[in-house]
């Protein structure tokens, strides 16, 4: 009897426990790619090769996650089936973006055939709605926005613009996403009672940029219109911006040159360099470039402070910017070019492969900077 009551205790012990989570599908592991040499000169081989080591790459990963119950403990590959990699998924997401870009900027890229492959891993209809299904789960409305989100965007922006035949199928793949991020910003955009004026990621201004590029490559009309008019709503009186307080020691984007490169999208020249003038009246019209000097970093292994190389790359692609939407003759021209020259230089130099706090994202931003996106070649 007693062993008769021991197996009736192990039955309903059974019975009782909770059932094992499903298996979650993932993604399979990237193909291995074989990379050919750099081209001598030729700076974005450089970056291109930093990508496609990090957009498969699992690990080291720091992923931003909230937890609804003890099934959400899952590896980065398993939430992010298509942006797992790059330590991070918004770094992740821009590293892909890099590769679409340099694409479409340098077709004789010796990466051709290793940018086509990996791309390809990532943008399966399977893994975007792994993606989607992580953006809807509950708790989530806030991932990633608005620096990752406007990164994918950013993304879109790219693939539609390639002359590749993959490209359509890539897009047709990723625009579940893409739809889910647009409607979620929209709504975001109504219960935004202020701007973000950070330094990092969660900075509306840069965001709101790459955000405005989507929207006009895309024929978003509704969304560019809305977001017009709570990027003026936000900023078409803000004056004396103080950026002698720039950088913070952790920046990557400088608050006030971001919202400048911003408002050049939503102005005419002439309103521009009127509010300009108003909003940054430090900027000098003696051609010199030192009334701004690029951030220094002195540990470029601290995840933290190497952010301060990427705000001297964002810096000069923001100082262009500024200088490209400025009427013919504007006296501040010189002087912000002399600027970004600084900058550019600084920030260049600093992107390598010696640690990865760095090279997982540095490259992106180099690549913005180098191949001039964001500014029209008009």
């Amino acid at each position: 009897m007693r062993y008769l009551a021991m197996g009736l205790a192990a039955c309903l012990l059974a019975a009782c426990a909770p059932a094992p989570a499903p298996e979650t599908d993932v993604a399979p592991p990237a193909p291995a790619l074989v990379l050919p040499d750099s081209r001598e000169g030729v700076v974005t081989d450089r970056f291109a090769r930093l990508a496609l080591q990090c957009v498969h790459r699992e690990y080291p990963n720091k992923i931003s996650h909230v937890m609804n119950s003890d099934a959400d403990a899952a590896t980065p590959r398993e939430l992010y089936p298509a942006f797992y990699g790059c330590f991070d998924w918004h770094s992740s997401v821009h590293g892909h973006w890099l590769l679409a870009r340099i694409l479409n900027t340098d077709p004789a890229t010796p990466y051709r055939d290793a940018i086509i492959t990996a791309l390809g891993h990532s943008f399966t209809p399977e893994n975007i709605a792994g993606e989607v299904a992580y953006f809807r789960a509950e708790g989530r409305a806030s991932f990633e926005r608005p620096y990752g989100t406007a990164w994918f965007l950013q993304l879109m922006t790219e693939l539609r613009e390639s002359d590749l035949p993959e490209a359509n199928t890539w897009v047709g793949a990723l625009e579940p996403l893409e739809a889910l991020i647009e409607a979620e910003t929209s709504t975001w955009l109504t219960k935004l009672a202020y701007p973000i004026r950070l330094g990092t990621h969660n900075q509306t201004a840069f965001a709101f940029g790459l955000m405005l590029d989507w929207s006009k490559a895309s024929n978003a009309g509704a969304f560019n219109a809305q977001l017009t008019r709570k990027v003026l709503e936000f900023h078409a009186s803000d004056v004396n911006c103080p950026l002698a307080y720039e950088p913070s020691g952790e920046d990557f984007l400088s608050p006030c040159l971001m919202e400048a490169d911003l408002m050049r999208r939503v102005m005419q020249a002439d309103q521009y360099a009127t509010w300009l003038q108003a909003f940054l009246p430090q900027i000098p019209t003696n051609a010199t470039g030192d009334w701004l000097l690029p951030g220094v970093v002195l540990d470029p292994s601290d995840g933290k402070l190497v952010h301060l190389d990427g705000v001297n790359l964002s810096r000069a692609w923001a100082l262009e910017g500024i200088a490209s939407a400025l009427p013919e003759g504007d006296a501040r021209i010189p002087s912000l070019l002399a600027a970004a020259e600084l900058h550019k230089e600084a920030g260049i130099a600093a992107v390598s492969d010696t640690h990865y706090s760095g090279s997982h994202w540095l490259a992106s931003f180099a690549t913005y900077l180098e191949t001039r996106r964001g500014i029209s070649p008009q």
